[in-house]
């Protein structure tokens, strides 16, 4: 699924591409035969992104703290290590897909804002709304507040706490991480961009870091078979794709050989649904296409070069995970690089790694409140949400209108000027802070998840909806016909399970859609009586 090189104009076709698409890397985003020239600046932001900067983006959103914290709970799902490296690696492919086709819709309806152009241009207006209302109100502000939480707890834990999350000195500690991380994102895009690619660097450094103590152990115990005081011996000695029953958490145990098919697919799905999680962020992208300088060619690219970089990632830290551990204790822990580095290398090493995933961590709670602040952005350009959260490098209302920042005129003045959506910035904490005070992780990730995927599932058949009732719609982007398919399958499978399991969340989640729809109709009856 990596990109490869067409011999009419060696222009880069990523994998995904519809081998039939002919226009690809040739035609414009309104379908204007122009090498995919500059789009004109309309939008609230400058386009000075590039491919690097999405594909760092991509990468510091999506490897946060699921893939050092999720291992454990999918390990106590599966029967075999084997098996969740297959749920690591499906996981991985189903982002994969939906991503590829946001990046279609990306590359043919260019707009601010993600999904919410996608489901206005396809079902209404009403659906764009609420897909901006859900994800400003619920899904961006719950993300925010998982990371913000799981940044003090991994503090904590790796001091021996472990039993106090719901503490409210944890969740004021909490806030305080937020409010210094939007306060980081509020000075510019271009300090937010360059703080996201060290953040970038850390992540690689920290996954290679368990990756090489992995190959490591397996070298030494190669040399000298019988020694057993490095990692586990399970890896060595067992086969990775032989049932076993699993430790859970509280002690107990699941004997996979006595269960049933459906009892089996239910381990299965809550596998999967915690892989999904780790892989939480591969649309972003799009949420940023309005400020890249050639959408058209960088979104795709960036997508399909980040992605498969994550899921190689991710497998190879698994499967360091179950070299440096014996396979019962896997499945026991929220925390299993600082559990793995800790029984390798001593307590010491262990801070050090609770250290690079705090720096983890913070590397994704940035690029996803960067993404959330231009939500609530295009939310208001599109009479949504109060214009005031469209005003830019300002807190508060827009003062003089030569001071402010429009995304277009002198370049050299603009660049000088903060472009940073403060006021959306100042939405997002707020929301966010109340999320982390009545919270707790393990509702907020349910919550967050099933808000996710209701559109993630509307927008993914929307594309579909598009193939047939506009089938000459400017594309210079197109999936494989399958891609979309498999993707919508899924994600309506998560959600059913999701609501049947969370029943709690689901019926908040519909009075938050409940209330959206009330905004939106009074929005929508004041704006006609100011009409007449």
């Amino acid at each position: 699924m990596s990109s490869r090189t067409e011999p009419d104009g060696g222009v880069e076709r990523p994998l995904l591409a519809d081998p039939q698409d002919q226009d690809y890397g040739t035609q414009g985003i309104n379908g204007n035969q122009n090498e995919l020239e500059p789009v004109a600046n309309h939008g609230t932001f400058i386009r000075n992104l590039g491919t690097l900067e999405a594909f760092a983006i991509i990468i510091s959103i999506v490897i946060g703290s699921g893939i050092f914290t999720s291992p454990g709970s999918i390990d106590s799902n599966v029967p075999s290590p084997g098996i969740a490296l297959i749920v690591w690696l499906v996981g991985g492919v189903l982002a994969w897909t939906g991503a590829a086709t946001l990046a279609e819709l990306g590359t043919a309806i260019p707009g601010e804002g993600g999904v919410q152009p996608y489901l206005r241009y396809i079902f209404g207006d009403v659906f764009g709304f609420l897909a901006a209302w859900t994800w400003i109100v619920a899904v961006m502000p719950a993300t925010l507040a998982i990371l913000s939480i799981v940044f003090i707890e991994s503090i904590f834990t790796a001091s021996g706490v472990t039993d106090q999350a719901d503490r409210i000195e944890h969740k004021l500690l909490s806030v305080l991480v937020l409010i210094i991380i939007n306060g980081i994102n509020s000075i510019s895009t271009k300090v937010s961009t360059q703080l996201n690619n060290f953040f970038v660097v850390t992540k690689f450094v920290t996954i290679a870091a368990v990756v090489i103590a992995g190959i490591a152990v397996i070298i030494f115990q190669s040399l000298n078979p019988n020694r057993d005081d490095l990692g586990g011996r399970d890896w060595f000695i067992r086969n990775w794709l032989s049932y076993r029953d699993s430790l859970n958490p509280d002690g107990s145990e699941t004997h996979w050989k006595k269960l049933n098919e459906w009892e089996t697919l239910g381990h299965l799905s809550t596998a999967l649904y915690g892989s999904l999680w780790a892989y939480s962020g591969w649309d972003k992208a799009i949420y940023i296409s309005a400020e890249m300088s050639h959408p058209a060619r960088q979104l795709p690219l960036s997508i399909n070069t980040a992605i498969p970089t994550i899921i190689g990632s991710f497998l190879a830290i698994n499967v360091a995970y179950y070299v440096l551990l014996p396979w019962d204790v896997v499945s026991t822990t929220d925390s299993v690089a600082v559990t793995a580095i800790t029984r390798l290398l001593g307590f010491g090493f262990g801070i050090v790694a609770a250290i690079l995933i705090c720096l983890v961590v913070a590397g994704s709670l940035l690029g996803n409140s960067f993404v959330a602040s231009r939500m609530a952005v295009a939310a208001a350009n599109m009479g949504w949400f109060p214009q005031f959260f469209a005003i830019v490098g300002h807190v508060g209302i827009k003062p003089a209108a030569s001071d402010s920042f429009e995304g277009s005129g002198d370049q050299e003045n603009e660049a000088s000027k903060s472009d940073a959506p403060r006021n959306a910035l100042l939405l997002s904490t707020v929301i966010s802070a109340l999320y982390i005070l009545l919270g707790n992780f393990r509702a907020l990730l349910t919550f967050n998840g099933l808000g996710e995927y209701t559109f993630f599932l509307l927008t993914v058949l929307g594309a579909l909806v598009l193939r047939y009732r506009e089938p000459d719609l400017a594309r210079p982007y197109k999936t494989f016909i399958l891609i979309p398919v498999i993707f919508a399958l899924v994600s309506g499978f998560v959600v059913i399970r999701g609501a049947l399991f969370a029943p709690l969340q689901a019926a908040i989640l519909i009075i938050v859609w409940i209330v959206g729809l009330a905004v939106y109709l009074l929005r929508k009856r004041l704006a006609g009586s100011r009409q007449t």
